[in-house]
């Protein structure tokens, strides 16, 4: 709800700070006194365009700002977190600066936002009756909600959206699907020709490094082979062979340490060195005779080589890619081969839900006709208690070609005013005052149902006194049970029955009107309505019937 508003340097308010209290309040004063200069700085909050008329003679910028409380729409937080404007307070505060240059600038929580979104955020919260643009109640997706939530259809409401939500993935799902299984029907042929390719090649992990450390040994065998003999002649083989003269050192130490036992240790390694000599010089010879000259098994691993650099070069560049290449094109062509299969299921599911959805949708437009039938009915009751004895009230639904994530038919509230002429859109009603008494009334049914915090009237008195007056007070003191409502007012009726009564008033300072607004109780307030009556103030009998008005709330 809305707490507090502050104006600065608007039209003939240099300063301004109005307090809204919870239940209904009342802004009274003279004609002129600038009730509506509050009422228009408001609405730059709910989106109102931003003239730089609107600045204040001698000042720079105009100011307006809302301090609002989000207790009554908690999910307005998910989207200012959402939106990285806070989110985390129970308060929102919504400004507009207007500069007598024409820029505007527009900021929620002391973020830089659109002024578009600040009206987003203040329509969410309040809803201003007077000024058409700003009603909630003139949008066709808010009188559906007002609707449903009236005749208690959340929950049709709900699984028809799931439904529809269903429904249109499926859909989507399945044209997916049809556009993959087009894609890759064109590329069949080409697909199952490189699937071929690659599946006949009988591929290893790893097997070009094999490959190629198996040909280099097949392309140097004669200089493996004549090299490794050297080295068999030079360590083992031949006379004075490494070994031999190992052989001999071996002895020599074996002689001398029975003279010295401290050539022990040399004598064993040279046994040891010995040993490795031998073994090395047979290991090489061994390798020198196992080495094979195969011009055929050379030939072969080339052409394998070459079929794998191909390979490569196309799929790769690695073999592991190749084989990753060929994985992707047997499920490609898998998935082709199942696709008229899954395509049959998909679409088996879509119409089925397409038809559980038209099933919950004619139930939902059962329901809404009902609802609206008896909406209708409660409205023309309340109507002529508002002075409006010939008015009509009609809630219209109009096919749809197909249901939709809402229902089957676009909901839209019509109204006549007057005896003779036909049902029109709320919004084709020309008199604001008239208006404003149809959404009184809408508001009084609605009341519980309407999630708009606070209600703001305008022009709801104009034209009306007496009784009428006395019933509109009536039926807006029971709104403001539910929300609450602020009161633009001439009737002393409507006034009188107020919870929180502020005055606004005129004046002159440093040459310059000035508009100031201060909270009336007591005698101030007494002497207020006496005023509102068409009567002197300070008269005891105007005083007496102001006291009597408000004594009988």
């Amino acid at each position: 709800m809305l707490i507090e508003l502050r104006i600065q340097n608007f039209a003939v308010i240099r300063e301004l700070s109005v307090e809204v209290g919870k239940g209904l309040n009342v802004l009274t004063g003279e004609t002129g006194a600038g009730k509506s200069i509050v009422v228009g700085a408001l609405s730059l909050l709910l989106g109102e365009r931003a003239s730089s008329e609107a600045v204040r003679a001698g000042a720079e910028r105009a100011v307006v700002e809302a301090v609002c409380d989000l207790a009554a729409r908690p999910e307005l937080r998910e989207r200012l977190a959402e939106l990285g404007l806070g989110g985390t307070d129970e308060f929102l505060v919504l400004r507009r600066e207007v500069h007598v240059e024409g820029r505007n600038r527009a900021w929620i929580n002391e973020s830089p936002a659109t002024a578009g979104t600040v009206g987003d955020f203040g329509r969410a919260l309040v809803d201003l009756h007077g000024q058409h643009e700003h009603q909630t109640l003139l949008r066709s997706s808010d009188q559906r909600g007002l609707l449903d939530a009236y005749g208690g259809a959340e929950e049709l409401i709900r699984e028809v959206g799931e439904l529809h939500g269903r429904a249109v993935s499926l859909r989507k799902e399945l044209e997916a699907r049809r556009a993959r299984r087009s894609e890759l029907a064109a590329r069949e042929d080409f697909l199952r020709f490189q699937l071929r390719e690659i599946e006949d090649a009988r591929l290893e992990p790893g097997e070009d490094d094999g490959v190629e450390k198996e040909l280099s040994r097949l392309e140097h065998a004669e200089e493996l082979a004549r090299e490794a003999e050297a080295v068999h002649d030079l360590l083992y083989s031949r006379d004075g062979a490494v070994s031999e003269s190992l052989a001999r050192a071996r002895d020599i130490l074996r002689r001398l340490s029975h003279l010295d036992e401290s050539l022990s240790p040399l004598e064993s390694r040279a046994e040891e060195l010995y040993h490795q000599v031998v073994e090395l010089g047979r290991s090489a010879g061994g390798y020198a005779s196992s080495v094979e000259v195969s011009p055929g098994r050379t030939e072969e691993l080339r052409r394998r080589q070459d079929l794998l650099f191909r390979l490569k070069r196309k799929y790769g560049p690695s073999l592991d890619e190749v084989l990753a290449v060929g994985q992707r094109l047997r499920a490609e062509l898998d998935e082709l081969d199942g696709a008229e299969v899954e395509s049959g299921a998909i679409e088996r599911r879509a119409t089925e839900a397409e038809e559980e959805l038209a099933a919950r949708a004619r139930e939902l437009s059962e329901h809404r006709k009902e609802a609206g039938t008896r909406l209708s009915r409660e409205v023309e009751r309340v109507l002529p208690e508002l002075g409006l004895p010939g008015a009509r009230f009609q809630v219209r639904l109009e096919p749809l070609d197909e249901p939709g994530s809402w229902g089957a038919e676009r909901i839209e509230f019509l109204a006549s005013l007057n005896p003779g002429f036909a049902p029109r859109p709320l919004a084709r009603i020309a008199s604001g005052g008239e208006l404003s008494r149809v959404m009184l009334a809408l508001k009084s049914i609605l009341a519980r149902q309407d999630r708009v915090p606070t209600l703001v009237f305008d022009e709801i008195d104009a034209g009306i006194g007496g009784e009428v007056a006395v019933a509109v007070a009536r039926q807006l003191a029971e709104v403001a049970r539910h929300h609450q409502v602020f009161v633009i007012t001439h009737l002393p009726q409507l006034a009188s029955r107020a919870d929180h009564h502020l005055h606004v008033e005129k004046g002159e300072r440093d040459g310059l009107a000035v508009t100031t607004v201060q909270h009336l109780d007591g005698e101030s307030r007494v002497r207020e309505i006496a005023r509102m009556l068409g009567g002197d103030p300070d008269s005891s009998t105007s005083r007496e019937h102001a006291k009597e008005l408000l004594t009988s709330r």
